[in-house]
């Protein structure tokens, strides 16, 4: 967006620019920008928190007005409410980390395919009621995914489903959906968890997580191009990624 928005600059149209990453906005020097130090893929902050996305996206705009420049960089002053823990909350029963970190990717499989078996029945709660899901992209069911997990840890690339036009593309599909399984598992009940807690919880205390750790490292050496770039680009965000 930081490179778009100096072309169309040069066509005399001002623009302005919402950015996650700080040192990106540096870097691109884009004429002039709003960092916001939210959760990754929420740069107005929460859903339907609609005052505070009102307030984000005034930032930005009245930087239009600035005589500043010519390169204008601010930061918005606050966190997103939905970054305020909820008191007490705990993420459903799963395996220790510890344990899966120190388990061999044979044994981690096992915990995994467990810990779906725990999550299954909070994940369809979750799916009553609200009333639909986000599983599905992969095309792959749940049960199918441990399968796949252990293809890739092998070094082999799965057969994708026939709508799918690559291996890659499935694996890069199943990692989102594993993430939106556990997602919508943890918030089956009781208040909901922040975003921060949400990824702690999963980055830390699952082996879900380390799941995708795993299939990361193993997507990033493989010979396969496609399964090199949706492995570093995709399975897991920054901030979580582990050595």
């Amino acid at each position: 967006m930081s490179a778009l928005a100096h072309g169309v600059e040069t066509a005399g149209i001002p623009t302005t620019v919402i950015g996650l990453v700080r040192p990106h906005l540096e870097a691109a020097k884009p004429p002039r920008s709003l960092f916001v130090p939210f959760q990754l893929g929420r740069p107005l902050g929460e859903p339907d928190d609609v005052d505070f996305q009102r307030r984000i996206l005034l930032g930005a705009l009245r930087q239009l007005e600035s005589t500043q420049g010519p390169v204008v960089l601010e930061d918005f002053a606050d966190n997103p409410p939905g970054w305020a823990d909820a008191p007490g909350w705990r993420g459903p029963a799963s395996r220790a980390r510890s344990d899966a970190a120190t388990a061999t990717d044979t044994e981690l499989v096992g915990h995994f395919t467990d810990e779906l078996a725990l999550m299954g029945t909070a994940q369809r709660t979750a799916a009553v009621r609200r009333g639909r899901t986000t599983i599905g992209l992969s095309r792959l069911a749940p049960a199918a995914w441990a399968d796949v997990v252990a293809d890739v840890l092998a070094g082999r690339l799965p057969t994708p489903p026939p709508d799918l036009p690559t291996a890659a593309v499935t694996v890069r599909f199943m990692a989102d959906d594993i993430k939106a399984f556990y997602g919508e598992a943890a918030q089956a009940s009781g208040p909901a968890p922040s975003s921060r807690q949400l990824d702690q919880w999963f980055w830390r205390e699952t082996a879900a997580g380390e799941i995708l750790q795993r299939l990361r490292r193993a997507g990033m050496a493989s010979d396969n191009n496609a399964m090199k770039t949706v492995a570093g680009r995709f399975f897991v965000p920054t901030p979580h990624v582990s050595p």
